[in-house]
């Protein structure tokens, strides 16, 4: 079969299928579902507290990104279906979104830390919760890219062109 070189043009979608608002919002879901975890994991990391139970946290972990997984490919069809040929870039903010969610939770959470008022303070928490949110979002990002690109392939491959 032929096809055209010139790309579709793609449809103006309706407020809930338009691709920011998906990437938007599609974070909160893996987020609610690490959210206590991420509470005791900072806990420990900014209040000298000890923390021991690895094996739950890797259990958390998975979960996170199955549940990244499962929320990008989710709208990734339905980006697909819409007639958006252009899922790429989208399947990797959408399930890297969960890490904008989480520098959002930890600013929440630095009110609770009663810290001094030096700015280096302010420096350090940010700095390093900016580097492990970034670190979060390629991960995901990553995740929902390759799971994406796993399930074109797979509903694309099972079409029967005679």
């Amino acid at each position: 079969t032929v096809t055209s070189t010139i790309a579709r043009a793609i449809p103006e979608p309706v407020l809930a299928m338009n691709p920011y608002v998906g990437m938007a919002l599609a974070g909160m879901v893996p987020f609610a579902a690490a959210y206590v975890e991420l509470f005791f994991i900072m806990t420990s990391l900014w209040m000298d507290q000890f923390y021991y139970v690895f094996g739950f946290t890797l259990i958390v972990y998975l979960i996170l990104l199955v549940t990244c997984a499962e929320v990008t490919v989710l709208l990734c069809y339905y980006q697909l279906c819409s007639e958006n040929h252009r899922w790429w870039w989208f399947s990797f903010f959408t399930a890297g979104s969960t890490a904008f969610y989480m520098f959002v939770y930890s600013a929440f959470w630095f009110k609770s830390l009663e810290a001094s008022k030096l700015f280096i303070t302010y420096l350090l928490y940010f700095g390093y919760m900016f580097l492990i949110s970034y670190a979060t979002f390629l991960v995901t990002g990553t995740v929902g890219a390759g799971c994406c690109l796993w399930f074109t392939r797979k509903i694309f491959g099972s079409i029967k062109v005679d």
